[in-house]
């Protein structure tokens, strides 16, 4: 069969490739065409476009390049139509991808799969009227969107988190000692505190800083290790590194540093996840400008009660999350010192609940089962 693919940002790209991966086990005939990346070119198939040429994230970003933006989806129309694929699948990406999904569905005949769900439980829930009516099937990897789309009547798939795959796969394969850790980067051999500040740069300028202060006082007994973003260079973490404060900064090794790493500072998103994952005891720390202005208009605007994935999936706050004008080094301070030290009632309550909150992920095996699901409902057409 003939799979087209639309991913906008990395992430995208990661997931999707191991989805075609999958794909091109169960279905020996598979054709590949996509707007992806390089790890989906990895996996085959011809790359329309890459996403780097794509991603632009926020209302000015995106404002400047209108005319970029209408041209990649009038190319993306024109290819689909073109090379008649037996499926679409939409890989996140709402922006680009529910406007696809849309003049798919008015102009062909061809079915629109999506695959990670877009985040409308948390905003702009009236999208769910243009997925009732364009997407097909949904295949989701968060467990608690099952009972989120039910309530709008419309079924989707919960295939598992490939996070539970992916670190899995890393543990299995990519793990070493300590000592050869250290090494490895020139470290000392204190126990460390990871510092995800996010993977752009307006995070880690708005973030970084704060979490370097906020460790200050447990440096006799820690070390500080900065996990350094794709495609951000060690230059600009410089311009933010606080000069008092001994820190290191290691780059594509974000897995091995959570692999070793006594608790850490996250930036909310998949990384929060990812840390509860490697059983690592997190506080999240997201600040945002004009704090107080945006607690109070989150209430208004966020439809869910947490901000990181821990605790959306668990229900309950399982970790801490120092969010807008609660994100200052105080509060950081004071949340770390409850999880950092062994043997302490939030640490091994964090622990507990991670447990719980793995379990409700399910086991690994998501990009094998939302494929299996795929081919067996387009084998059914």
């Amino acid at each position: 069969m003939k799979y087209y693919l639309i991913v906008g940002e990395a992430s995208g790209d990661l997931h999707a490739s191991n989805l075609m991966w999958a794909l091109k086990e169960l279905d020996k005939q598979a054709e590949f065409r996509f707007l992806g990346g390089d790890l989906m070119a990895k996996a085959g198939g011809h790359c329309v476009k890459h996403y780097k040429d794509m991603a632009y994230m926020g209302f000015i970003p995106v404002l400047l390049h209108l005319r970029t933006i209408f041209k990649n989806m009038d190319l993306c129309k024109k290819d689909i139509v073109t090379w008649k694929p037996d499926v679409v699948i939409l890989v996140d990406y709402p922006g680009f991808n529910l406007k696809i999904a849309e003049f798919i569905k008015k102009e062909t005949t061809i079915p629109v799969y999506y695959y990670i769900s877009p985040k409308i439980w948390a905003w702009k829930e009236y999208r769910i009227k243009n997925i009732k009516r364009d997407v097909d099937e949904l295949f989701s990897i968060l467990p608690f969107e099952v009972d989120f789309f039910a309530k709008h009547q419309y079924t989707i798939h919960y295939v598992g988190n490939p996070c539970v795959d992916a670190v899995g796969h890393f543990k299995e394969t990519g793990g070493d000692s300590f000592e050869w850790f250290v090494a490895d980067n020139k470290l000392d051999k204190k126990p460390v505190i990871a510092l995800l500040a996010g993977s752009r740069k307006q995070e880690i300028k708005d973030n970084l800083p704060k979490m370097l202060e906020a460790v200050k006082p447990f440096l006799n007994d820690f070390q500080i290790v900065v996990a350094g973003a794709p495609g951000i260079d060690t230059a600009y973490y410089d311009s933010y590194m606080n000069t008092d404060i001994p820190a290191q900064i290691i780059f594509n090794q974000t897995y091995r540093l959570l692999g070793h790493a006594q608790a850490a500072l996250v930036t909310s998103g998949t990384a929060t996840l990812e840390t509860a994952l490697f059983k690592v005891p997190q506080v999240v720390c997201y600040y945002i400008p004009m704090g107080k202005l945006i607690s109070l208009l989150r209430k208004w605007f966020l439809k869910v009660k947490y901000i990181s994935l821990v605790n959306l999936v668990a229900n309950k706050e399982v970790v801490r999350e120092l969010v807008a004008d609660e994100m200052n080094v105080g509060n950081i301070r004071k949340e770390l010192a409850e999880v950092l030290y062994d043997n302490t009632s939030g640490r091994i309550r964090m622990l507990e609940e991670y447990e719980r909150m793995i379990q409700r992920l399910g086991p690994a095996g998501a990009s094998r089962q939302a494929a299996s699901k795929m081919v067996e409902l387009l084998n059914k057409r």
